[in-house]
C-alpha cells in the first residue's frame, strides 16, 4: 500500500472535522467527528448517530450531507475522535471503506499509520472491494 503525506488542504480537513465533534461530543452517542472535502474546497461535516442498536458512522453522516448539498465528488475524508486536544485520527470501520469506496474509489482517506498522518486512496484500503456496479 502506499501512503503520501499530508498538505495544508489535509491539515484544514482534519481541523474542520475536530471543531464538528468539539461542537457535538456527547458520549456515548456522538464520540466521533468526519469531515469529507469536495472540489473546488467545501468541506461537508458529520458526527456518528448512536441508537439502542446502530447507528451510523461519522463517515457517512458526512458524505451524506454533502450529497444533500448537492455534491458528487469527493476528493479527502477524515474521522476524528473527540475529546482531546489534539483529537485522534481514526481510520474508517470496515463499513465505510466500502461506502467511501463506493461513492469515490480515488478519495483520499487520512489516516495514522505508526505515529504518523498520512493518507491513502479508498480503493487501496480495500483491496478486491466488491462493487455491485460493476
Amino acid at each position: 500500500m502506499q501512503y503520501h503525506p499530508l498538505d495544508d488542504k489535509d491539515r484544514e480537513l482534519i481541523a474542520a472535522a475536530s471543531q464538528a465533534i468539539e461542537r457535538n461530543f456527547c458520549d456515548p452517542r456522538h464520540t466521533v467527528g468526519a469531515a469529507v472535502w469536495c472540489p473546488p474546497g467545501r468541506i461537508h461535516t458529520g458526527v456518528n448517530v448512536d441508537s439502542c442498536g446502530y447507528g451510523p458512522c461519522a463517515e457517512p453522516v458526512a458524505i451524506g450531507r454533502a450529497i444533500t448539498e448537492g455534491e458528487r465528488v469527493f476528493e479527502a475524508i477524515v474521522a476524528v475522535a473527540g475529546p482531546g486536544d489534539p483529537h485522534p485520527i481514526l481510520p474508517p470501520c470496515g463499513n465505510c471503506r466500502q461506502m467511501i469506496f463506493d461513492y469515490a474509489p480515488d478519495c483520499w482517506v487520512i489516516l495514522s499509520r505508526n505515529g504518523e498522518m498520512v493518507k491513502a486512496r479508498a480503493r487501496d484500503l480495500l483491496p478486491d472491494a466488491y462493487s455491485h456496479f460493476d
